[in-house]
């Protein structure tokens, strides 16, 4: 009940400002109540990520929970049920802070605009899917989180929906993302095509005698594992801004300041860091996209700061 709580808890916190806080709602709520209910939720559930931080990373605690059999069609099988082991508890502490410190934030910074309701909705759906993300045990399910957050960076992006700046950044950041999740889709469908199944537990357990396959495509053999580990990390260059797929970065600045500081600062960017960590075991086992990571990350980080060096906007 403790991880159904901190995870779910979000979503119903921004179901209720969308709708009852909103005129589709007729404003059932007023908009400091939404503020407040909001807000009071994002605290709760991380106030209860330290609980299950101390649970898994010191009482070593891991639990799988199982909520429902989500996908079962022939050989493809996929449950909707929670990984939790100390990279999950890790990042549920972050992502519920960050964004609970963000809610806060925003009560000030936001105080003149007149859809507070729409802007907490938003900011309680991208946490949602930001959780949905890294409590995930399998890849299917990561995926649905993975798409959730890019929508939910979107709506975040244009919030100032009548600017026409507003409106071209956010549709350059999805379909800009869309494109690492080409990549990771691919990804996800080798994945089953040589493991035969999405779970991670399977996946991992798996790699060792799968290390030497080889898969055929026009008239290349290539290591299936190196394109699996390659695959995936178009996904996580997308979101995580590597170079080639950065540009959407700067027009993001079109959202109000605490998008930036959700988006930017230590949630989104960091879910191709999840990706990374928790796909290690095939990383492990791909050498040669190992090194590729290493050499993209590592140009990234000098482009950024050199760029960084020529800015007199410190947004």
């Amino acid at each position: 009940m403790l991880y159904h709580v901190i995870i779910f808890a979000p979503l119903i916190g921004a179901l209720i400002a969308g709708t009852a806080g909103t005129k589709f709602g007729r404003n059932i709520l007023n908009e400091k109540l939404c503020m407040v209910l909001t807000t009071s939720i994002l605290f709760t559930s991380a106030a209860l990520s330290w609980v299950s931080l101390v649970k898994v990373g010191i009482n070593h605690e891991a639990v799988d929970i199982k909520v429902l059999r989500w996908i079962d069609v022939g050989n493809f099988k996929a449950d909707w049920a929670f990984k939790i082991d100390t990279l999950t508890a890790v990042m549920l502490v972050v992502v519920n802070s960050v964004s609970a410190l963000v809610h806060l934030y925003s009560w000030g910074y936001m105080s003149d605009d007149n859809y507070k309701p729409r802007f907490f909705s938003y900011l309680s759906l991208f946490t949602f899917a930001m959780l949905m993300l890294v409590t995930s045990n399998n890849f299917i399910q990561l995926f649905f989180g993975w798409e959730g957050v890019g929508l939910a960076s979107y709506l975040l992006i244009g919030y100032y929906f009548k600017k026409d700046t507003a409106n071209a950044a956010s549709i350059k950041a999805f379909v800009t993302n869309r494109v690492g999740d080409v990549g990771l889709a691919l990804g996800v469908m080798t994945v089953f095509l040589v493991f035969g199944s999405v779970n991670f537990d399977t996946v991992f357990s798996s790699i060792l005698e799968n290390s030497d396959r080889k898969l055929s495509f026009l008239s290349f053999e290539i290591n299936a594992l190196e394109l699996i580990a390659a695959l995936l990390f178009i996904g996580a260059m997308g979101k995580s801004a590597q170079f080639l797929l950065h540009v959407w970065l700067p027009d993001a600045m079109e959202g109000p300041t605490p998008v930036s500081a959700l988006i930017h600062a230590a949630t989104m960017v960091t879910a191709g860091v999840f990706l990374i960590c928790r796909a290690s075991a095939i990383y492990d086992a791909a050498p040669i996209t190992s090194g590729f990571i290493t050499a993209i990350g590592a140009f990234t980080a000098f482009f950024a700061a050199s760029v960084a060096l020529v800015q007199n906007d410190i947004k």
